[in-house]
């Protein structure tokens, strides 16, 4: 670990999770405060997300388009929830032109370029989109209005984190108009199930899928879904949200449509959205102290192969030659409907040792090595990230063992997720217990208990606490939770328990 620089999970998770966040490239900090340089190998992982969940949101028959990064600050007034919750993060426009400094060097603010209306820089896109879905609709032949943009946000914040909490961020959000409150709730319910399946299918992390508290909501939604995620230090992060937001964004921006019968009525809408905060989740979910863990959906290089020639310059053409041939083989092989990403490394001044540690790294998910005595047996050396046993491979055979490697990595970090879960949830019934579980710093995995439904004892709980109510699943982890039962804080009748947890 000394020699990686990074801190072992025991000796402090945050600090293991920002040195591996650096040392495996996947970013680094930046000169602005509070945001983030994305490097190319975080990015990779980016670009897999971006590509799987935009080809899920074409299937069920969504549109890419993008609108200004700029939103007027006239536009936010209009949704009184919606600006009250963002209000705290905005980061405002007011002027648009420098000019020299005329008492030293450099440059200023030129005092006549103020604008007449500042303009916010987009924590959200739902008004200024709404602006112009305005002008967009107006019969229900034009309905529904399936839009996606793929877009950077601010969101001011002062503590920050690598991925998880950065003060700009990429995302993807959705914004959506229907003729009907079902239609809309319809929407928000499969763009859940497609977080819900992006998340365990390609990310093999398990997931909560629920509806908020009234007080967790996002600001201006009629309700709000969610995923949400454990991690391994026991916090959870909350991976996606899909927003039914009624009618309230069509009558702040006077959005109607002609009915089928003549009559004008308002939209009904939706929103959701999913950002850089996947990769965070993903690095927490998965990796060790050795470094990245990566399921084989998400990972940007599934296969390296080491070429080994033992120091001797004249054999290194050979074995170099004959890695790119297994390499080319590799990569015209399929696995998950795409071809293999494979990687040679071939550096000339680095030993096989430190390639090892430095893939092991980096999060490469199955490594071959290949050198003059496996080129006379027609084999490679094959390793696996975790769970599987070293093991030779005749070359003829090496494409069918990478796949079902594969295979096999995926089901296993997806397995050892739940299991881990699953004995990290708990049920309580009494307040002592309820402290007692959340009173030690850090996580304390989910927490299955009573509530009363009330804001305020809601407050309370994450005053004294810190925990949250995360979700009120839409399937019970168990069935005796959908029964009702007394509050853990309060004693007062609850219809149903709910899931707490310390959160990102």
């Amino acid at each position: 670990m000394a020699n990686l620089g990074i801190t072992p999970r025991s000796q402090g998770f945050s600090d293991w999770y920002n040195d591996l966040v650096v040392k495996a490239d996947l970013a680094d900090y930046s000169a602005v405060k509070g945001c983030m340089v994305i490097k190319p190998h975080g990015y990779a992982i980016w670009e897999l997300m971006q590509r799987a969940l935009d080809d899920m949101f074409k299937a069920s028959g969504h549109s890419n388009a993008y609108f200004p990064l700029f939103v007027p600050k006239s536009f936010l007034s209009k949704e009184a929830e919606h600006v009250e919750g963002f209000a705290k993060e905005c980061a405002v426009v007011t002027h648009h032109r420098l000019m020299n400094n005329p008492d030293g060097p450099g440059v200023v603010v030129d005092p006549t370029a103020k604008l007449e209306e500042e303009l916010v820089i987009r924590p959200t896109s739902e008004t200024i989109i709404w602006n112009s879905f305005k002008n967009w609709i107006q019969s229900y032949r034009d309905l529904p209005l399936l839009i996606n943009q793929w877009a950077n946000v601010v969101r001011w914040e002062m503590r920050t984190r690598l991925f998880l909490r950065t003060a700009e961020f990429l995302w993807q959000e959705g914004h959506t108009a229907h003729a009907t409150f079902e239609d809309a709730e319809a929407e928000a319910l499969t763009i859940l199930d497609i977080y819900r399946r992006f998340a365990e299918e390609w990310m093999a992390v398990p997931v909560l899928t629920g509806v908020k508290s009234e007080n967790e909501k996002f600001a201006g939604a009629d309700h709000t879904y969610c995923i949400e995620a454990l991690v391994q230090d026991l916090r959870c992060v909350q991976a996606g949200t899909s927003h039914h937001l009624g009618q309230n964004f069509a009558k702040a921006f006077d959005v109607k449509f002609q009915t089928d019968k003549g009559a004008l009525e308002y939209v009904h809408a939706t929103s959701w959205g999913v950002s850089t905060r996947l990769v965070g989740t993903l690095v927490m979910a998965h990796s060790d102290d050795k470094g990245l863990v990566l399921p084989p959906r998400m990972a940007p290089v599934q296969c390296v192969i080491v070429p080994i020639w033992g120091g001797k310059a004249e054999l290194r053409e050979k074995v170099v030659a004959a890695s790119e041939r297994l390499a080319e083989r590799l990569r015209a092989t399929k696995w998950s409907d795409s071809p293999l990403r494979v990687r040679v490394d071939a550096r000339e001044h680095e030993s096989p040792g430190y390639k090892f540690n430095d893939w092991e790294l980096r999060g490469a998910c199955v490594r071959l090595e290949l050198g003059p005595r496996d080129l006379e047996a027609n084999q490679t050396v094959l390793s696996q990230r975790t769970g599987g046993e070293k093991a030779p491979v005749s070359v003829d055979n090496v494409c069918d063992e990478v796949c079902r490697r594969l295979d096999d990595l995926q089901r296993l970090l997806y397995r050892s997720a739940l299991d881990f879960r699953e004995a990290n949830t708990k049920r309580v019934d009494t307040w002592e217990e309820f402290k007692a579980i959340f009173e030690p710093e850090g996580g304390a995995g989910f927490v299955v208990a009573h509530w009363d439904g009330t804001v305020e004892t809601e407050k309370a709980i994450a005053e004294q606490t810190k925990a949250t109510i995360r979700c009120i699943t839409l399937d019970p982890l168990d069935p005796e939770d959908d029964k009702p039962g007394k509050c853990v804080y309060s004693g007062k009748p609850s219809s149903r328990r709910v899931v707490f947890a310390k959160a990102y």
